[in-house]
């Protein structure tokens, strides 16, 4: 099986036509917004930083915020990494002893639109999830096609794929990430070593969720299973599946799908041979992943506080994801087009351009 992204070699979870269109035609058609995990206490030794930027990396903004008020990189803290392609806001956090230097701070396309104190420094994952407000172009007349289509994913789940953003310009970073697990790569910058090997786990994810469409049981849980409560996230072992379904089909859990690593065990039974299936198409075994910890994943998450809004060209779609989520993988089901492939322009970089976090830095 190819290691290059192809939305094509993906199930998809909802039926009936596809709105079509164009995103991206201007930054400002993609919005992202940041949900902490918690309220900030408004006061303590660290000062959080709410930032609107366009055309930036969060990387880069780190940077600049780095050599302009001379700080170490470690002293900045993000929840999560947002790239240049869309309007995005996030939280930063920086020591407070730092904030007579915030006023000299300037940065085209990026406005510190509010601050406040909190106690601890902002840790990557420390967010509830992004809210996306995303203009579809080129598509008049199909608001109630992507109404209904959103529909079906608030009550059924959208499956919870990594997006081409992932595996970066043409999809090819899971193939230098298979060099590298291999021996194989001149790169050296372990950061970057990370990344493409974490684009190799979210390749074989992809497939093995993949299975679960084309074989009916994406809203279903197997033997093997080991599934996730959604209102707790608390994860157990599935030994009857039949005993599970209801609250499967009900939405209260879903199963959880294998990042392979070093501190996670591959699934059982049947779970565990539809995973091994997966694996084995790449030539793979999970003792290839040693050099990462591993991480389970949900297969399918819901999107909240969603609605479609028609324009005269085409709609708006916004709607809420956990952390982690590609909006990417919700406007492919409306759409019913490779969403994305072709929109990232220059060189790829380890952020996500539709706003998900990469949320496998250690994994």
């Amino acid at each position: 099986m190819s290691l290059v992204f192809n939305w094509a070699a993906l199930g998809q979870r909802s039926e009936g036509p596809g709105t079509g269109g164009t995103l991206r035609r201007e930054p400002q058609d993609f919005r992202v917004e940041e949900v902490p995990a918690y309220a900030f206490s408004g006061e303590g030794s660290h000062l959080y930083l709410h930032v609107e930027k366009t055309g930036h990396t969060t990387a880069h903004v780190v940077r600049e915020l780095c050599t302009q008020l001379g700080l170490r990189d470690r002293d900045v803290g993000v929840a999560g990494l947002k790239d240049r392609h869309a309007v995005t806001t996030q939280w930063l956090s920086v020591p407070a002893k730092y904030e007579s230097r915030l006023g000299s701070f300037a940065l085209d396309g990026v406005h510190i639109l509010e601050t406040v104190r909190h106690g601890n420094k902002l840790g990557m994952g420390h967010l509830r999830g992004n809210r996306f407000v995303v203009r579809v172009r080129d598509a008049a007349g199909q608001a109630p096609v992507a109404e209904a289509t959103l529909r079906t994913l608030v009550d059924g789940g959208v499956p919870n794929y990594f997006g081409p953003q992932r595996f970066g310009l043409g999809g090819l970073n899971a193939e230098e990430g298979l060099r590298v697990l291999r021996g194989e790569s001149t790169l050296r910058d372990p950061r970057v070593r990370r990344f493409l090997t974490s684009s190799v786990q979210s390749a074989i994810f992809n497939a093995a969720l993949s299975l679960r469409l084309e074989r009916g049981i994406f809203a279903a849980v197997l033997a093997g299973d080991m599934a996730k409560k959604h209102a707790t996230g608390g994860v157990f072992l599935v030994e009857d599946a039949a005993a599970e379904s209801s609250r499967a089909v009900a939405g209260e859990i879903s199963a959880t799908g294998t990042l392979f690593g070093r501190k996670v065990r591959p699934l059982t039974l049947d779970a565990g041979e539809l995973e091994a299936e997966a694996l084995a198409a790449f030539g793979l075994t999970p003792a290839a992943f040693q050099s990462r910890l591993g991480d389970r994943r949900f297969t399918r998450v819901f999107p909240e506080d969603a609605g479609v809004e028609a324009t005269e060209d085409g709609f708006v779609a916004a709607f809420t994801l956990p952390k982690g989520s590609f909006a990417t993988s919700v406007l492919r089901e409306i759409m019913k087009s490779d969403v994305d492939f072709t929109a990232l322009e220059g060189s790829p970089d380890t952020s996500s351009a539709d706003g998900a976090d990469t949320d496998q830095e250690e994994s």
